[in-house]
């Protein structure tokens, strides 16, 4: 009002700026109708130019974690905070309303004290519809471990749920962990125990003697006993299996789910009141040391030659001899050693490969 009154009486710009204490730009704006009294300019919505991106990721998928949206937005240059993100899509009513989300919560719950060092838990989770060019069928089979401690997992793809890919799978999630707990927990899958006893299994028992480790099977319908490993299994479903494209190879899918499992390491935990991360709590936990080699397992798996007389295995392809395209082989390899063999159904040896490392091509 003093501004407009000064103005009507002569007064420039510069003389009411003095008079009233604020800047020339400040009166412009005023004088000028860009600016009203009691009112602060908004900065624009960061949020606005990636809003149709959410809109039609959430149409397509309701059931979509706002954390797995937020990483392809960043990824698209958004550079909001989490918190912003998740207020903007609440604000803009970005995600399809669902009836049976919003059921009631509540229930009890338990919480179960976990030492550090003392328990890993494993599980497999079984991935619907993967890619065709992976040959597994219906379901893809990832192994995820997680200590129940600090919370840190890691996870690992095989081929199938049997007990020589069970070992591999095994071997390679604890060394990725850097190291082994003193006790492993299983539900009550066949390739560790017996399901109607729980009592495990000899093949499985050498193993967990070559490892130096304890088992320990669930009782039945007790779910919270793994419920370190579930939450696992339901970020790696959420998190990276919902953003696989049918393209990607088992290897590029393996290495997207390494970086997952790295980045949840920065999640936050408070022990005690004192902040910390899960990967600060996990390099704390006294782990043990793991055999140089894995368990001696063989891994028998069948194949068909290509027409370039070549054998597809473990992300690389071996040779073998011509004559045999579309002829049904096996390939055999005992873990921990450097070699392989490709045998026909009679078992005659048709090639020896010296092994090389996965996804090598």
């Amino acid at each position: 009002m003093d501004a407009h009154a000064l103005r009507r009486q002569g007064w420039t710009i510069s003389a009411i700026a003095r008079h009233l204490g604020r800047d020339r730009k400040t009166i412009r704006a005023y004088l000028n109708g860009e600016r009203t009294a009691d009112q602060r300019r908004q900065p624009p919505d960061a949020f606005v130019p990636f809003l149709p991106y959410c809109r039609q990721r959430l149409a397509d998928d309701p059931h979509l974690w706002a954390s797995t949206l937020f990483d392809e937005v960043v990824g698209l240059g958004y550079q909001g905070a989490y918190s912003t993100f998740t207020r903007a899509l609440r604000r803009y009513r970005v995600r399809p309303h669902c009836e049976p989300c919003h059921a009631s919560t509540g229930r009890n719950v338990a919480v179960i004290a976990h030492p550090p060092g003392e328990e890993i838990q494993f599980d497999w989770l079984e991935l619907p519809d993967p890619p065709d060019g992976w040959g597994s069928g219906e379901h893809a089979h990832l192994l995820v471990g997680a200590l129940a401690h600090s919370g840190r997992w890691r996870a690992v793809l095989a081929e199938s749920e049997d007990f020589p890919h069970l070992v591999q799978a095994l071997d390679d999630v604890v060394r990725k962990l850097g190291g082994t707990a003193r006790r492993w927990r299983f539900d009550r899958m066949a390739t560790v125990c017996y399901p109607s006893s729980g009592q495990v299994t000899a093949a499985f028992a050498a193993v967990a003697k070559y490892y130096g480790v304890g088992v320990d099977i669930c009782p039945p319908r007790r779910g919270n006993r793994k419920g370190v490993v579930e939450k696992a299994n339901h970020s790696a479903a959420q998190r990276w299996w919902r953003t696989v494209p049918d393209g990607l190879t088992v290897v590029q899918a393996q290495s997207g789910v390494d970086k997952l499992s790295l980045r949840m390491d920065d999640r936050r935990r408070r022990i005690d009141g004192a902040v910390t991360t899960v990967g600060e709590l996990a390099a704390a936990e006294p782990l043990l040391g793991i055999p140089v080699r894995p368990f001696p397992a063989e891994l028998e798996v069948e194949r068909t030659v290509s027409p370039q007389s070549l054998v597809a295995f473990d992300g690389n392809f071996y040779s073998v001899p011509p004559g045999l395209p579309g002829v049904t082989v096996k390939v055999l390899h005992r873990l921990g050693e450097d070699d392989l063999r490709i045998v026909t159904a009679g078992r005659a040896v048709v090639a020896c490969h010296r092994r090389a490392p996965r996804g090598a091509g």
